[in-house]
């Protein structure tokens, strides 16, 4: 009788195999980190703006509070991109003939708005307002991170599902006084489990389930 296979047959077989299943899930772990590379997420990647503009200097150093250029935040569904305007207040008088700042002083002269890239962006599919988030006791940092340490502004999450949904479904962990809602360097006390609950009581924060509901991002 006539064999059929080779004698290393079987082992070149199994071997075929284990290297299919090598490269399968290779493959697959080769997919998940690119969709959570900085590369699909944009976070730490500042992108070129028309004008090197520093959180850091600004906020940071200089102490100029948020809603002095983001006026609608406390507000609105946006936080809103100062005019240029808001800019001159201060550039008027100082650094005037900066060369970094000429697009701001041609804006000014052309009365043609600045065209900022935008940084944090969600779907259009998704409703956030920022208001809400803010009179509800979520501070800025929480999303945009330590922004007063950025010389130049960066995405800090990928603001994919899971991070929204992460903070709906237990947002005693998040929630802070309004006192500390623009203080970029808070982090939870040692006694969050204490005084969580009683702020989402104090804020009227609904229920997790309601919360979670798809209607509450999707509309």
């Amino acid at each position: 009788m006539r064999q059929l296979f080779a004698p290393g047959a079987d082992a070149i077989f199994r071997l075929s195999l284990l290297v299919i299943g090598a490269g399968v899930v290779g493959l697959f772990l080769v997919t998940a980190g690119f969709s959570r590379s900085s590369y699909v997420t944009g976070v730490g990647v500042a992108p070129d703006q028309p004008a090197p503009f520093s959180h850091k200097h600004h906020s940071g150093e200089l102490g100029i509070d948020c809603r002095y250029c983001h006026q609608g935040v406390e507000k609105l569904a946006t936080a809103g991109i100062p005019p240029t305007w808001t800019c001159m207040t201060c550039h008027s008088q100082i650094w005037t003939g900066a060369r970094m700042l000429q697009p701001v002083r041609d804006s000014l002269a052309q009365n043609r708005p600045l065209e900022w890239t935008r940084v944090n962006k969600l779907p259009s599919y998704v409703y956030f307002n920022h208001s809400i988030h803010i009179g509800k006791g979520v501070g800025c940092s929480t999303c945009h991170g330590e922004i007063t340490a950025m010389q130049l502004t960066s995405r800090a999450n990928a603001f994919e599902m899971g991070f929204c949904v992460n903070c709906h479904r237990n947002p005693r962990q998040f929630v802070r006084p309004q006192s500390e809602i623009f203080d970029m360097t808070w982090a939870p006390p040692a006694d969050q489990d204490k005084r969580g609950p009683m702020l989402v009581a104090q804020y009227h924060i609904g229920r997790p389930d309601r919360l979670t509901d798809c209607s509450i991002c999707h509309r």
